[in-house]
């Protein structure tokens, strides 16, 4: 299917009023829960994409400020394919520059084209931006520092040499998480399976844990007064001290094949959730360090494949079940009971955004829909096609733009009011 701009019909939605500008700095974005408090405008169209660019392959969301937006490609450079970390002009989308970063070589995926559905090769993780650098780690597990100005590399880390780190099935696909002025990321060996590096330096702050890494990116959040980082590794999820390392609390969960999903936080509350059969769970995390579950689901019906839910108001808004392209369901639960809300079929593993009260929905084809983010039934506000190639990346919203992508192309829409 082939679109062109000028033969796009306008789809116009009324919401809330435009707030402050935010900017998307990391793939589960300001708040590392997958949402934004800054508002969409009273009047959307998404007639005419600011700009529309090609991309090759790979499932890297896009993150941006108020100058450029970043994710990652693969590209051929003197014969060889390499991942690459592309600056894309936020208003025009003209490529500011492309930093190599390591071979793009992966395993089990195959290279099906951009439409097919065995995943391909391409790059999974997404860049992380903060204080005039961008961070990406590459799926070879090395984790780099560029000036966000010119591309310039600052500082790198081959994980596997460095740290006796340990590769995952498929290859890395788990973002950096950046909090204060560390970053985060899991796959080193025996005792420092989780790893903090200053973002300045690259210097490691420290290391600390013994456990298999996942494809998941991990999330900083605050439960019971306590800041804290949570990595979902092949034994289950790991709170550690964002400052030290240490060990705060762990909860035992399956692992088979993937964990993709990021874990969802809400109040004491902590949902996870993975395909090929696991299923979903939610615990309360108490004061002494103990967790309890509260309720478990297995099979494939209220499984994540790799779409990270939102939770607003104690609700589970995501993209449920395994390998349903194109029919997977947005479905609503309460994350304190499990229970079904509603669910609405035709979006497949795609990936979605909170705004505010709404849910930005990117579906496995290209649709993007505004749903409201409303327990009590299915409330679609606006629905187009914006995409060509398949979509298993996250739409984000940073200072009133919507950005997307597609394994073959990248757009951005400004709404207009």
């Amino acid at each position: 299917m082939t679109r062109k701009l000028a033969l796009y019909p306008v789809a116009t939605i009324t919401l809330l009023t435009t707030s402050a500008f935010a900017i998307w700095p990391q793939y589960r974005g300001p708040k590392s829960d997958g949402s934004t408090s800054e508002k969409l405008p009273k009047v959307i169209s998404l007639a005419e994409p600011s700009w529309r660019i090609p991309l090759n392959t790979g499932f890297s969301s896009f993150v941006a400020d108020d100058k450029a937006a970043y994710t990652v490609v693969r590209r051929e450079i003197e014969g060889t394919e390499h991942e690459m970390l592309l600056s894309i002009h936020a208003e025009t989308g003209k490529e500011l520059w492309a930093s190599k970063l390591g071979l793009s070589r992966y395993d089990g995926g195959g290279n099906s084209g951009a439409d097919g559905n065995k995943g391909g090769d391409g790059p999974r993780s997404t860049p992380a931006i903060a204080n005039g650098k961008v961070f990406v780690i590459d799926a070879g597990l090395s984790v780099y520092a560029f000036n966000a100005a010119d591309g310039e590399e600052l500082w790198n880390h081959n994980v596997l040499r460095e740290f006796k780190g340990r590769q995952i099935k498929w290859k890395n696909a788990a973002s950096p998480l950046l909090e204060g002025d560390l970053l985060y990321m899991a796959g080193g060996g025996e005792g420092q399976s989780f790893l903090a590096f200053h973002q300045a330096t690259g210097e490691l702050a420290w290391g600390s844990g013994d456990a298999l890494m996942t494809h998941a990116t991990p999330i900083a959040t605050t439960m019971l007064g306590k800041r804290q980082i949570l990595f979902f590794n092949q034994n289950g999820v790991t709170s550690v001290d964002p400052s030290k390392g240490e060990q705060l609390w762990h909860h035992d969960f399956p692992y088979r094949t993937s964990s993709a999903a990021a874990p969802v936080v809400y109040e004491d509350i902590v949902y996870c959730s993975a395909g090929y059969g696991v299923g979903s769970t939610a615990f309360q995390v108490k004061l002494d360090g103990t967790t309890e579950e509260l309720w478990r689901e297995s099979g494939n019906k209220m499984a994540n494949h790799w779409s990270s839910p939102v939770c607003y108001e104690g609700h589970l808004f995501g993209l449920y079940g395994f390998k349903k392209y194109g029919e997977a369901p947005l479905a609503c639960y309460d994350i304190r009971t499990g229970e079904l809300k509603w669910e609405e079929s035709g979006f497949g593993p795609g990936h979605l955004t909170l705004v505010d009260d709404r849910l930005l929905v990117l579906g496995d084809t290209g649709q993007l829909v505004v749903v409201a983010a409303d327990p009590s039934g299915y409330q679609e506000i606006a629905k187009q096609d914006v995409l060509d190639g398949k979509c298993w990346t996250t739409p984000i919203y940073s200072g009133g733009k919507i950005f997307a992508r597609s394994a073959k192309e990248g757009i951005c829409v400004s709404p207009t009011s």
